[in-house]
């Protein structure tokens, strides 16, 4: 174990110290980071740093609505990982590990790898590794065990992806990670792409969740990892978007939004163009999903059964 804690050390010391791959790599890029940036040292061997107990219910309380919406999530994704002896975590922005996921026979495991609650995985503090690097980058990505800056982390792999909350800005991280030594490469990208999912699925809830009387639309992009969802009042404003729906239609990439009609934002032409197209794809497809179940449909929109045959009506959806 030493032989390779002391070849780990030599490869990412050599990587930092040539610009030219830092400049290559963004693994490189991270490590180099970690060495330079936050004056940390591969070779240390202390635990994760943990926030003390009252600290940790302050963040926890600070988040509640999200941590309620992400908790079925979070239980859902265990139900598909856990049995191959992964944990699931979500953190805050900060990447303090506010919930997490753990099979009782792992749980010794994942506590002395410091995979638990209030401990923090930032890049700051661990350097290069799938919670920090993700919020870091602000993108998904996947660190599989060599690629961790510290030597202590290399057995374990790490999928992360980032949840953007209603002002466009990052909110937390969801993360699955093994201490497997015979986990492949193959296999962390399906669990990748099942964390991806997951986060989209966490940020669309959430932010359904924070605009509860207002109409939501979901909108096409040609991102399909980011959540395009809409929220307008009664009275046609446009009041929320998120970090897709953001990008997608040109609007303030973070912070409060500038009040404007959804009419105006998306344009009512001659038939269903801008914002009417984009509805009336989202209904027609949720009807279609549910094999023209009304009920199923609003469900799965989010909007009361009358609400949908309302716009259905408005936008000259049959029910058949």
């Amino acid at each position: 174990m030493k032989h390779s804690t002391d070849q780990h050390v030599d490869r990412v010391t050599r990587a930092v110290q040539s610009g030219a791959e830092a400049a290559r790599s963004s693994l490189a890029a991270s490590w180099r980071r970690s060495m330079e940036h936050f004056g940390l040292d591969p070779s240390a061997r202390g635990a994760p740093d943990r926030i003390e107990m009252g600290e940790l219910g302050q963040r926890r309380a600070r988040l509640d609505r999200f941590m309620l919406v992400a908790g079925p999530k979070l239980d859902q994704l265990f139900g598909l990982v856990g049995t191959s002896g992964c944990g699931v975590l979500l953190t805050d922005s900060a990447g303090i590990v506010l919930d997490q996921r753990c099979g009782d026979a792992d749980e010794d495991t994942f506590r002395s790898w410091g995979l638990w609650q209030g401990a923090d995985w930032s890049e700051a503090s661990e350097g290069t590794n799938g919670i920090g690097t993700c919020l870091a980058e602000r993108r998904r990505v996947t660190i599989h065990r060599g690629d961790h800056f510290l030597a202590r982390n290399i057995g374990m792999s790490c999928m992360d992806a980032p949840i953007f909350g209603t002002d466009g800005t990052i909110v937390g991280a969801l993360d699955v990670s093994s201490a497997r030594v015979d986990q492949t490469e193959g296999f962390n990208r399906l669990i990748a792409a099942m964390v991806a999912q997951t986060a989209r699925t966490i940020e669309a809830d959430y932010f359904r969740a924070s605009f509860p009387g207002a109409r939501i639309v979901v909108a096409e992009a040609d991102d399909s990892e980011a959540a395009v969802l809409l929220a307008v009042d009664g009275d046609d404003l446009l009041i929320g978007a998120t970090r897709g729906a953001r990008r997608a239609f040109g609007l303030e990439p973070s912070g409060a939004l500038k009040p404007r009609p959804a009419s105006d934002l998306f344009g009512r032409g001659d038939g269903p163009l801008g914002f009417e197209k984009a509805e009336r794809a989202a209904v027609v497809r949720a009807l279609a999903r549910a094999e023209g179940n009304v009920s199923e449909a609003a469900r799965a929109l989010g909007i009361g059964r009358a609400t949908l045959y309302r716009r259905m009506k408005r936008l000259g959806i049959g029910e058949t």
